[in-house]
């Protein structure tokens, strides 16, 4: 979607000017450079522990945040709109893979929000937690059983804010309230403008076994396989990120300061303790393309009393690790970066799912590609959302998606171990989308088309990110080795032929005509199949991994349990990076839930 050429011109009248609260914007508004807590990167999860250790007034907080602030951007706030936030835009860091192995030595663009909220701002809002399954596996290999779903599932209530959808309507049979919360900090709601597709989608889950109906997509204590209502982090018709939520909530509170346009450059050694490095001070430059507040060269240290928390993501904590001098010996040689820690762990181990839009063509004028076409009716679009919130821009780009598994005779199986946590947790993800959607390839003058994404959810493949030099501002090599392993492709082709199968039911003999494009209407058998998962293959962005997790005692790893750096002293990481395994979801979710124990943990032992 983000590669329609109407979109673009659209999300280029709304780049406006950040309208900045409290929020500081040049170093020389610090008034101290000491604080309790210095927290880097205000994503995700960064502002989730800004937001909870405030909550003592007597505990002073200051976030560093690379990019810009997200107020007053239109499309961070419309929900449709999400997608025209990345990738080569403001709000992105526009970081690239490097040519894949797997995917005929292409190379595509890989979205990481660069603004505050950090991907909570820039994503496509899904929103779910995991598997109880995905935790109970956490829980197991860590050796914490904090980690489990018996514990996790309760921050659920202090997260998640559930509201009904914008338009209103009834949502009894769309979810179970049992599994959410009503009184957190962001707000979740079902779709609130329905899409033409949607009764055949329904229609298809009764007319197939193979595709069930499933009432509550969020996961959990209830299982993820089928197909179901989205359940989008939105609310009243608005993006709620952890900047609309968490940040906003604490904002008023003069002990959390948060810096935006502050790039990291390393973080410093500040002693040691127990015979671990300690590391309570951060180095930090102004971020290019912003007003100059710090003369070229020129660089500012803060120092933390207690604890530095990495909250970068599982790029940008990888990627300050290894210039701190904490990561592989041998490649900080290379770049003669002075080793503090050597842990070949770090930057290791990365995890992504995949994304493959399987395009058809479809009979008519009920898709949304005459509407995206039209600079009239967007534009009447656009009015509607900005007075008052409703209408297609108040809404989510997808309505209905689902999770499944391969079979369990499935012939991998005889040579590959299954890698999902568990027998009730999926393999791959579809998502139904009532337009053309194929990231970095613009949608076509004419025509009608419904896009059935698949989406690799227990990939095996593992990939790294690594420096491309000791300057902080060049970009890492990213290097996720999408489609590496026989799962991984094996699952990627049985998705297709699933995805045949759906749209051969009765709901869509009259809608739909067939697959879109040569590749995919020669996709007849595993080797053409194959060729074409290959050549059109790129990420839905859940990168994790690259600080993973391990048991106290474990040679391997990057962080312990209680998400301290192992060898290090006063260094904490709190994201996605710490995730050993990839989750069943969409993962600000699962993200959300690690920052709330995380904040708990932190308080507890400080």
């Amino acid at each position: 979607m983000h590669s329609s050429r109407l979109l673009s011109s659209v999300f280029a009248s709304l780049l406006v000017v950040p309208s900045f609260g409290v929020t500081l914007t040049q170093p020389s508004q610090l008034s101290t450079l000491t604080y309790d807590y210095v927290i880097i990167g205000a994503g995700n999860a960064g502002l989730v522990v800004a937001n909870r250790l405030t909550e003592d007034p007597t505990v002073s907080v200051l976030v560093l945040e690379a990019g810009v602030s997200d107020q007053g951007v239109i499309p961070a706030e419309a929900p449709f709109l999400g997608p025209t936030l990345t990738p080569n835009t403001p709000y992105d860091w526009n970081y690239t893979v490097v040519p894949q192995v797997g995917m005929n030595g292409r190379t595509f663009a890989y979205p990481r929000g660069k603004l505050l909220g950090g991907s909570s701002s820039a994503n496509y809002l899904f929103h779910q937690y995991g598997t109880n399954e995905d935790w109970n596996r956490l829980g197991s290999i860590s050796g914490d059983s904090g980690w489990s779903w018996t514990n996790m599932k309760k921050y659920i209530q202090k997260h998640e804010r559930f509201v009904p959808p914008v338009d209103g309507h009834n949502t009894t049979g769309q979810f179970i309230p049992s599994l959410h919360g009503f009184n957190g900090e962001v707000s979740v709601s079902l779709p609130g403008n329905n899409q033409t597709i949607d009764p055949r989608v329904l229609a298809t889950t009764k007319q197939l076994a193979e595709f069930p109906f499933n009432e509550d997509m969020s996961g959990g204590d209830h299982p993820l396989l089928g197909i179901g209502f989205l359940q989008s982090s939105a609310g009243g018709g608005v993006r709620s990120s952890s900047s609309t939520s968490y940040l906003a909530n604490a904002n008023k509170r003069p002990n959390l300061t948060v810096l935006i346009n502050a790039t990291v450059m390393k973080l410093l050694q500040t002693g040691t303790k127990n015979g671990l490095k300690s590391f309570r001070s951060v180095q930090f430059t102004t971020t290019p393309g912003v007003a100059p507040t710090l003369s070229a060269g020129k660089t500012l240290t803060v120092t933390a009393r207690k604890e530095v928390v990495l909250s970068a993501g599982s790029v940008g904590t990888a990627q300050i690790l290894q210039l701190s001098g904490i990561g592989n010996a041998n490649d900080l040689k290379t770049l003669k970066i002075n080793t503090v820690i050597s842990n070949p762990s770090v930057g290791d181990n990365m995890s992504d799912h995949t994304l493959l839009p399987n395009i058809f063509r479809v009979q008519g004028d009920q898709s949304f590609d005459g509407f995206l076409r039209d600079p009239n009716q967007t534009a009447a679009a656009l009015n509607q959302w900005v007075q008052n919130k409703t209408g297609m821009f108040a809404n989510n780009v997808v309505n209905n998606f689902g999770f499944a598994r391969i079979p369990s005779n499935a012939t991998i199986f005889k040579t590959t171990h299954d890698p999902a946590p568990g027998p009730l947790s999926p393999h791959w993800e579809i998502i139904i989308s009532n337009f053309w959607f194929n990231p970095g390839i613009a949608q076509p003058p004419t025509g009608s088309f419904m896009t059935i994404i698949a989406v690799l959810i227990s990939p095996t493949s593992r990939g790294t990110v690594k420096l491309r030099s000791s300057n902080c501002l060049d970009k890492p090599l990213i290097d996720p080795k999408y489609l590496t392993t026989d799962f991984d492709i094996f699952t990627m082709r049985e998705a297709v032929k699933a995805i045949l199968r759906f749209v051969g039911a009765p709901a869509w003999s009259d809608y739909v005509i067939g697959p879109f494009g040569d590749s995919f209407s020669a996709a007849k058998e595993d080797a053409s199949i194959e060729a074409y998962v290959r050549g059109l293959t790129t990420t839905i962005f859940h990168p994790i991994g690259t600080a993973s997790m391990s048991p106290t005692q474990a040679r391997s790893g990057v962080v312990n349990p209680d998400l301290k750096v192992k060898g290090a002293d006063g260094l904490r990481i709190v994201d996605a990076s710490v995730f050993p395994f990839v989750p069943s979801a969409h993962t600000q979710g699962p993200v959300y839930l690690l920052a709330e124990r995380a904040s708990d943990i932190i308080k507890a032992q400080n």
